[in-house]
């Protein structure tokens, strides 16, 4: 799965004015968007996104340093800007001057170290190796990862729209409508969340999640949640013990490790399973399972 990043990489240096719109850019590495997102944060450590605008104006900057007669408007749309306007403001905020100081400033030396840096930017970390696991991504957070066939999961569901890490007021709607309904019987209730979007593509008040239990097959519910089917199949087991505000690192990490598994994710539902309540845990702490789906490369 590096390979098809890396060879994302090199097509972003090498179109750097075309088309690197995420649709674009997931068609070449073969992934979905939703899923060729996910794996190139974790792989890259941005939003593909945050990486192209940043190329683009070292890139940007490069030429400026080399050149210091060409139109600034031309080496901004040469570069990918839509516009010099848009070029300015990306330049400053990434450099702290304008354009124009910016040539001013010692171009031979600036020029070395872009060439250098755009260099490194666009060839894969050696961290990616097969020897690679989560743990050397998170020191201090342990992580044990399985591959297993799951069954599919019958839930009703409070959906909840919105920053993901505010999911507890749907969990709380959730149980306080199951549990005069006699839907809750622990430890055999399973208590998950489904997240339906990427948090890097999506708004963050726009984003889906869904705070679920399982319920037998055929439960019928009244007003105030619904019913869907998890698809069952072939996942990536994460099995993690995490703060409230280590979430995202850890599927970060487990995203890193499947980049190197001989597996891909697959477009059925991601979730995650908790297995503890958090608020008796010593150190208020998740124990979790992460389940992405997967299927061989």
């Amino acid at each position: 799965m590096w390979r098809r990043v890396e060879r994302v990489l090199a097509y972003i240096h090498d179109h750097l004015a075309g088309d690197l719109s995420l649709h674009t850019l997931a068609q070449v590495a073969n992934f979905s968007p939703y899923h060729f997102h996910r794996v190139f944060r974790a792989m890259v450590g941005e939003p593909v996104g945050t990486f192209v605008r940043r190329l683009r104006v070292l890139t940007a900057a490069q030429h400026l340093a080399a050149d210091r007669t060409r139109p600034i408007t031309t080496i901004a749309l040469e570069c990918g800007f839509s516009s010099s306007s848009a070029f300015a403001r990306e330049f400053r905020n990434h450099f702290g001057m304008t354009a124009s100081a910016y040539r001013r400033f010692d171009p031979n030396g600036k020029k070395r170290q872009l060439a250098r840096k755009i260099r490194e930017d666009t060839v894969l970390s050696p961290a990616y190796t097969p020897s690679m696991t989560p743990q050397a991504k998170m020191p201090g957070m342990e992580m044990t990862v399985e591959i297993r066939e799951l069954p599919e999961l019958h839930v009703v569901y409070v959906r909840h729209v919105g920053p993901y890490n505010t999911i507890g007021k749907a969990f709380d709607r959730l149980l306080a409508w199951a549990g005069p309904r006699g839907l809750l019987h622990f430890p055999e209730t399973q208590v998950l969340a489904v997240y339906h979007d990427d948090p890097d593509a999506v708004d963050e008040s726009e984003l889906r999640s869904s705070a679920c239990i399982t319920v037998p097959q055929g439960t019928s519910v009244e007003t105030g949640a619904e019913t869907m089917v998890i698809p069952g199949g072939l996942f990536a087991v994460a099995h993690v013990e995490i703060a409230s505000d280590q979430f995202g690192a850890a599927w970060n990490a487990l995203m890193q490790w499947l980049s190197t598994s001989g597996y891909q994710p697959d477009d059925r539902m991601c979730y995650e399973v908790y297995l503890n309540d958090h608020e008796a845990h010593p150190e208020r702490k998740f124990i979790v399972d992460l389940c992405e789906p997967i299927r061989p490369l």
